[in-house]
C-alpha cells in the first residue's frame, strides 16, 4: 500500500510535467503554424495520455484500498468529512477523473482532423483544461510535507 501511494505521488510530478510540455508544444505549434509531426507532436501527446491514464489507474486503486478514499466515506459519511478528508476522498478523485476524460476527448478529437492547426488547437484546449483541473485538486499540503 505504501509503495502504491509513493508511486502515485511521484508519478504525479511526471504527469504534470508531460502535460505541461504537451500543452506548451500544442500552443507553440498553433502559434508558429508548424506541421503536426508523428516524431514529436504525436508522441508527446500520446505519452501524456498514457501517463495520465496510468496515474488514474493507480489513483483508483488507492481510492478503493486506502483509508483516505472509500473507507473514509464509509466510516464517517459524507457529512463527517472535514475539508482535508473531503479533498482526498471526493474532490481529488472526481475532478481528476473529469480531467482525464477531457484529455482523452482531446486525444480522440485531434485524430479526426487533418489540418495541423486544428490538431494543435484541440490538444491545447482539452489537455490544458485537464491540466488546470488536475492542478486545482492536488492536495498541496500533503505534497510539501
Amino acid at each position: 500500500m505504501e509503495i502504491l501511494q509513493t508511486a502515485h505521488s511521484y508519478l504525479a510530478y511526471v504527469v504534470l510535467a508531460i502535460l505541461f510540455i504537451a500543452v506548451a508544444n500544442a500552443i507553440t505549434g498553433l502559434m508558429g503554424n508548424r506541421m503536426f509531426t508523428l516524431e514529436k507532436d504525436f508522441r508527446i501527446s500520446l505519452f501524456a495520455l498514457i501517463l495520465s491514464h496510468i496515474q488514474l489507474i493507480l489513483g483508483l486503486i488507492l481510492f478503493f484500498v486506502s483509508s483516505n478514499g472509500l473507507a473514509a466515506i464509509k466510516e464517517l459519511g459524507m457529512g463527517g468529512l472535514n475539508s482535508a478528508a473531503r479533498l482526498l476522498a471526493v474532490e481529488h478523485p472526481f475532478i481528476n477523473i473529469i480531467a482525464i476524460v477531457l484529455i482523452t476527448i482531446g486525444w480522440s478529437r485531434h485524430k479526426k482532423f487533418m489540418e495541423a492547426k486544428k490538431k494543435f488547437k484541440t490538444i491545447a484546449i482539452f489537455y490544458g483544461l485537464g491540466l488546470v483541473l488536475i492542478l486545482s485538486r492536488i492536495p498541496w499540503g500533503q505534497w510539501f510535507n
